[in-house]
């Protein structure tokens, strides 16, 4: 009998793991349950979707015939409410057991609710999945009025979908700019700028204090923290996720704000691994826990834990730890805009602007650059993902940083790194 590796999400992190354990090993069993309604499609784009921007059928990435011709099981609208490791089985919402070998948890997330009234009203939406996309789309489209909550990397999203579908939007902002953990007021206003150039505009030191609605049940005002009354027929909602890690609360998972994982995708259970949103891991180069919510992250996470899984189940298979400096991009403006590393973390930063549209922000701990903030010019990206890497000692050298174009054989990076 064959061993069977089943996996829970067919996000990018799960659709990796399956499609890396069907490359290395033919002859495995593989099952993949998600409770979404269809398969892999790429979460980047319905952003884009949702502006109106792409139809829907280049969003996909996987039709039900990929998994057919990989004799992968692929089973949707599928909840898993259990995991009983010393059973080696999951159990689902309609009762039934599917036993495992090895099992990857890589279950993402569910977008958090605002806790005030009115806050689950019709018309209050969250984006997360391709679904939401399709009701954003809709809504939006229909819409005169918005706002938008969550001053982070979703809720610009947010944000721009409704420049894209001309709703006259307010964007609350409980801070005083947007995503302020990582760009400073000089930096954030050019995406201040760019949003209201969308017809969004930014409301500081404001954050939703409740709906209101009609007799319908649907939502048509914000009122902020301020008291001022904002006119919402769309309202979007982007104030992070809570990691769907309860399938695991009853084992021996170590799990804080998501699931502790060696730098090799293993949980703290035997035969049972995560990958992707889900997980805390162990970062080589930070030497401490992160956690990483970026597509190229959960891509290189979940095909490592499938080749994890068969080594483990002792395939003669070639692991490398996980080792990744993870990259987020926005493409809403007319200007270009990257963040990399852990540019909201360290204790030392520096910063530049070069233009209107031209800003860079990098981060340090210990002397080592750790992450960082391109507005306008992208080109440095590579160098400084390749000195993180390298955790080469840098901060000594901020000027040479943050010329505008800068040759690695500039820093004097000591032998011994």
């Amino acid at each position: 009998m064959s061993e069977s590796y089943v996996i829970i999400g067919d996000g990018i992190a799960g659709s990796s793991a399956a499609e890396a354990l069907r490359e290395e090993a033919s002859d495995v069993d593989i099952t993949v349950v998600t409770d979404e309604g269809e398969t892999l499609y790429n979460r980047i784009l319905i952003k884009e979707f949702a502006k109106g921007k792409l139809p829907e059928a280049p969003i996909s990435i996987h039709d039900p015939d990929w998994y057919d011709e990989r004799d992968i099981d692929i089973q949707l609208n599928t909840l898993v409410t259990d995991v009983d490791p010393d059973a080696h089985v999951v159990r689902t919402h309609e009762g039934d057991e599917i036993e495992y070998d090895k099992l990857l948890v890589a279950a993402g997330g569910t977008p958090n609710q605002l806790p005030v009234e009115n806050s689950d009203a019709e018309g209050v939406h969250h984006f997360w999945t391709f679904q939401d996309a399709r009701g954003i789309r809709e809504h939006a489209e229909e819409a005169d009025t918005g706002v938008v909550v969550g001053a982070g990397l979703l809720g610009i999203d947010l944000a721009a979908i409704c420049g894209g579908q001309d709703v006259d939007a307010k964007y609350l902002m409980r801070g005083n700019r947007w995503w302020r953990y990582a760009l400073s007021e000089e930096g954030a206003e050019i995406i201040h700028d760019g949003l209201r150039e969308k017809g969004v505009e930014p409301v500081f030191e404001s954050g939703a204090d409740h709906f209101e609605t009609n007799d319908d049940g649907e939502v048509v005002a914000t009122v902020d923290g301020n008291g001022d009354r904002h006119e919402s027929e769309f309202v979007g909602v982007a104030i992070g996720l809570d990691f769907n890690v309860e399938i695991l609360q009853d084992t021996e998972a170590t799990i804080d704000n998501g699931v502790h994982v060696d730098e090799y995708m293993r949980t703290d259970v035997e035969d049972v691994y995560a990958a992707g949103d889900i997980t805390q891991y162990w970062d080589t180069i930070m030497d401490e826990r992160a956690q990483n919510g970026s597509w190229g992250s959960a891509k290189q996470q979940g095909a490592l834990a499938g080749k994890t899984m068969l080594k483990d189940a002792g395939y003669d298979v070639e692991v490398e730890p996980f080792r990744w400096v993870s990259s987020y991009s926005i493409t809403h403006f007319d200007f270009p805009f990257l963040s990399f590393g852990f540019p909201t973390m360290g204790d030392e930063s520096c910063e530049r602007k070069y233009s209107d549209t031209e800003w860079r922000r990098l981060t340090f701990k210990d002397g080592k650059l750790i992450g960082g903030v391109l507005i306008g010019n992208l080109a440095p990206q590579s160098k400084y993902k390749q000195l993180i890497k390298d955790e080469a000692v840098v901060a000594d050298q901020q000027d040479v940083l943050l010329q505008e174009n800068f040759e690695l054989d500039e820093l004097a990076i000591p032998s011994e790194q």
